[in-house]
């Protein structure tokens, strides 16, 4: 009961009061399965939360592939709106690096603020930033590649 309301704040920027439910439950679940493997190095509360940011990740990796590639605030050319394009899209955000990815998703797929990103990734809002940053650089040069390819 102690961690459940920083588990939920966590989980809530991801949807509906429902999904974060339900991530809070998944991390509560993965965290309970792997109590074993907690040393207590750190707090009990800050291991939880990095379980819950986890869980979020995976979330958003899974809800990333559903998405309308339309909402990318990269230039998209108008062949990668068909479907082929979309598959073209999400396998370019897979070349991307976890931390770059996850950044890039929550802020320009899923609109969140910076601020919102850094505090699921548990980083400062610079390195959001930067990573979003590094994540447009790096698709564009990918799609510009595969465009010539």
């Amino acid at each position: 009961r102690e961690t459940q309301t920083d588990v939920l704040r966590l989980c809530a920027h991801l949807g509906s009061q429902g999904d974060a439910e339900d991530l809070a439950q998944d991390a509560y679940l993965r965290a309970f399965g792997s109590l074993h493997r907690f040393r207590g190095d750190s707090q009990f509360r800050s291991w939880l939360l990095a379980i819950a940011r986890n869980v979020c990740a995976d979330y958003v990796r899974t809800r990333v592939r559903h998405r309308r590639i339309d909402a990318l605030r990269v230039p998209v050319p108008e062949s990668a709106v068909s479907l082929a394009g979309e598959v073209e899209w999400s396998n370019l955000l897979d070349q991307l690096d976890d931390d770059q990815r996850i950044a890039f998703v929550l802020t320009a797929l899923m609109g969140m603020e910076y601020s919102q990103a850094a505090e699921i990734c548990n980083c400062p809002v610079g390195t959001i930033r930067s990573r979003v940053s590094r994540a447009r650089a790096h698709l564009l040069v990918l799609h510009r590649d595969a465009e010539s390819a």
